[in-house]
């Protein structure tokens, strides 16, 4: 039985700042699939249309994402990093999957409901239909596997069934042009032309919060700036938002229980785990007992000493804006390759006149 070739496939929005949660949950789980993978990279422009229609700086956005990618360790020779709007078959399959999805999953999710709010009448059309161009992006390379944190996770959940009701769908034109792979669907055979996506969540950090109220995720759109580590933030800065985030007068716990209830703890704690590759239960058992005031100038030099040669880089980088063009012109070339094979045979099986 033929296969679907393994693929990883993710994306960043190019909206506001990097911050520690997106290089500790997304960037840095990036850099460590490509040693075993074959990776395709992106900066997805066109979704950050759903969060700010008009930006001043689009471009430099576009530009700090590639750098962040590079800088994190990322190889753009050996794998795939481009902008999202710079291949235009992810938005034409994305058209063809917004009349495979049904508007009652789309209702259904809940960062469209968290995003539109009470005004839902007033949000865009764009924002109701993001998870459709997500699928998009993932499905016009058949990508297998992609990393994303805990909140995308409903709309990986969303994109296997928009492939499974497409491959129902077209399934006996799917058989006639010869194009399909048999997988098993449940205990049902199916003749698949787009593959089951699997989630890739998971690591000691895979949800960062913020350092001024650990019960909410850490967030660019956050009005408070010491909420977040941002990746250009010098060492001065980074001393300063740890120094000042919000904890508890309790000493750390000796074992994970202890941090339950404790959500500033709790976060600082995998924040230091993550960044040293170690677990929550390793970094108690060196702290455990300890203050805060001990806790945190360790948490400091470990958060300089990892993200100071990162930020350089992407300084760098920023620099030389012909560098990073470059990069993302052959990665949008090589990515275009690609879709444009899946899509001449998208267009086959769906019937449309070549």
């Amino acid at each position: 039985m033929a296969e679907f070739q393994p693929l990883v496939f993710s994306g960043v929005q190019p909206t506001g700042n990097l911050h520690l949660g997106n290089y500790l949950g997304a960037i840095r789980k990036f850099v460590a699939l490509q040693d075993e993978h074959d990776c395709i990279y992106c900066v997805v422009d066109l979704h950050a249309l759903t969060a700010q229609l008009v930006h001043e700086d689009m471009k430099g956005q576009i530009r700090s994402i590639a750098a962040a990618f590079i800088a994190s360790g990322i190889d753009p020779k050996k794998h795939i990093v481009f902008n999202q709007s710079a291949v235009p078959q992810h938005a034409e399959l994305a058209w063809i999957f917004n009349c495979v999805a049904r508007i009652g999953w789309m209702n259904r999710m809940t960062q469209f409901k968290d995003k539109a709010g009470k005004d839902r009448e007033n949000a865009s059309l764009g924002l109701f239909a993001y998870p459709s161009l997500m699928a998009a992006d993932i499905l016009v390379y058949r990508a297998t596997h992609v990393p994303v944190g805990d909140d995308q996770k409903q709309h990986l959940e969303l994109t296997r069934d928009i492939a499974q009701k497409f491959n129902i769908d077209f399934s006996e034109h799917i058989r006639r042009t010869g194009l399909g792979v048999d997988i098993v669907v449940g205990e049902e055979p199916v003749h698949a032309y787009f593959p089951p996506v699997e989630p890739l969540i998971g690591g000691p950090a895979p949800r960062v919060m913020s350092l001024r109220d650990g019960t909410k995720k850490m967030s660019k759109s956050d009005a408070s700036d010491l909420s977040r580590i941002n990746l250009m933030d010098d060492a001065d800065a980074i001393s300063k938002k740890f120094r000042k985030a919000k904890t508890d007068p309790d000493a750390l716990p000796g074992e994970t229980e202890g941090l339950a209830g404790r959500p500033e703890a709790d976060n600082l704690v995998g924040i230091y785990a993550a960044l040293s590759d170690r677990t929550k239960a390793d970094v108690l058992a060196e702290f455990g007992g300890q203050q805060f005031s001990v806790f945190k100038p360790a948490l400091i030099d470990l958060a300089v000493a990892t993200l100071s040669p990162i930020t350089a880089e992407m300084r760098r980088l920023m620099d030389d804006t012909r560098h990073i063009d470059a990069i993302l012109r052959d990665g949008a070339e090589r990515a275009g390759a690609r879709a444009e094979k899946t899509m001449n045979e998208v267009r086959d099986i769906v019937g449309f006149l070549r």
